[in-house]
């Protein structure tokens, strides 16, 4: 290994954290369970025989005794998988060890691993009824061998109650920790799925930005180099270098403000420290109407304007300027040459009511395609309006949106 190759430490968990952790975990779900039974036998068996050769409480055991003794810790290995069962077998293997009159203690340590376990893995119903019915027929075997042994084991029997009670309790404790991991677990995923959220909310806001900036900008440049290339066809002779020049100047206007408002978007897209209205940088609000009509009137629309607005909120602005832009550049692409249009907005009912109307060609070529609609009735959704659009029984295109003045801070405009 090189001398200046860094060395990565694993640091392992401290006893402590490792007791925790066997603490919190179901048992029947901890890993190397079998092994670790298996090890918890033997050490209970040697307990036993320890107990069985150098303790009072019956005769010491004989070939049969040891049998049975050493046999009743066998099916502790299975524990975990079979409680019942293995609690099952152990009081089976028991209750002939006590009849024979057998050392009573030694056997005790596995009776109780066997009913913690089941008390642990049960519900506390079960628990109490397994608990009486082996306490019952304990003290039943133990009358017929030895009235002082039973009375004695009715004595302890508030030991035989710890351990069913000890098991319940960490099975409470241990449904609790689960439910504060599910309940951590639940809370995180909403997280995630409300940063999702916002994620998507985010790129729908910005996919609308840019579709009306550039659907706006791109149909207004295609409209004034229409008119250039037409003066410059019509008559090459005279040829009316005035025209042009405008022409080619509202080109360039209008590129540089496209270029200015991209410059707007991306900077917000690249800002990383700035969340929700700050990352959004300033709204376009209602007093860029007149800068709308006036670039639809450079593209050749005849235009009426009434803006009867004393204020609104900016989210509520910015919707209404969106939602006449988007109107606006669908009149210069669809209604034809030279349509007369008029954009009307006015406070009523404590609601901004906005209306762009034209007399163009109709329903065909007058209509919406494209994102267009959908884009402008979101943005009247977003601040908790509604918008209406469609072709007029007269001729011509009809947008309408009504949108609530008293919005909450939390809506936006995107």
């Amino acid at each position: 290994m090189a001398e200046d190759e860094p060395v990565q430490e694993t640091t392992r968990p401290r006893f402590r954290d490792r007791v925790i952790a066997a603490i919190n975990r179901d048992p029947r779900n901890a890993p190397h369970g079998t092994r670790n039974d298996a090890l918890l036998a033997l050490v209970l068996v040697i307990g036993a025989v320890c107990i069985g050769l150098f303790t009072g409480g019956g005769d010491r055991p004989d070939a049969l005794g040891w049998t049975l003794l050493i046999a009743a810790h066998v099916p502790l290995v299975w524990r975990r998988r079979h409680p019942m069962l293995v609690l099952a077998a152990v009081v089976a293997l028991i209750v002939p060890y006590h009849a024979l009159d057998n050392n009573h203690n030694a056997p005790t340590p596995a009776a109780f691993v066997a009913l913690y376990t089941v008390a642990v893995t049960g519900r506390p119903l079960r628990t109490i009824l397994v608990g009486a019915t082996v306490l019952g027929i304990s003290v039943s075997v133990m009358l017929t061998v030895d009235t002082k042994q039973a009375l004695e084991l009715v004595r302890i029997s508030g030991w035989i109650l710890a351990v069913l009670f000890s098991g319940v309790d960490i099975r409470y404790y241990r449904q609790y920790v689960t439910s504060l991991v599910e309940r951590a677990e639940r809370a995180e995923r909403t997280r995630e799925e409300e940063a999702r959220r916002r994620v998507a909310e985010e790129r729908l806001r910005i996919a609308r930005d840019l579709h009306d900036l550039l659907a706006h900008s791109i149909t207004l440049i295609g409209v004034q180099t229409s008119v250039a290339a037409h003066v410059l066809a019509a008559d090459p002779e005279r040829l009316d270098r005035q025209t042009v020049a405008k022409a080619l100047d509202d080109i360039a206007g209008t590129c540089r403000t496209a270029r200015g408002e991209l410059r707007t978007t991306l900077e917000v897209l690249r800002e990383q420290g700035a969340v929700g209205e700050e990352a959004r940088g300033p709204l376009p609000g209602l007093d860029g109407v007149p800068d709308l009509v006036e670039a639809a009137r450079l593209a050749g629309v005849r235009v009426e304007q009434s803006v009867r607005v004393r204020e609104a909120p900016p989210a509520v602005g910015a919707a209404a300027y969106r939602i006449v832009q988007e109107a606006l550049t669908n009149v210069v692409r669809h209604a034809g040459p030279e349509p007369d249009v008029r954009v009307d907005l006015y406070e009523e009912d404590g609601a901004l009511r906005l209306s762009v109307t034209d007399d163009g060609m109709g329903p065909e070529t007058g209509g919406v395609s494209g994102f267009g609609l959908v884009g402008m009735r979101e943005r009247a959704r977003s601040v908790g309006g509604t918008l209406d659009a469609g072709p007029r029984a007269e001729g011509g295109f009809e947008v309408a949106a009504v949108l609530p003045i008293a919005v909450s801070s939390s809506q936006g405009a995107g």
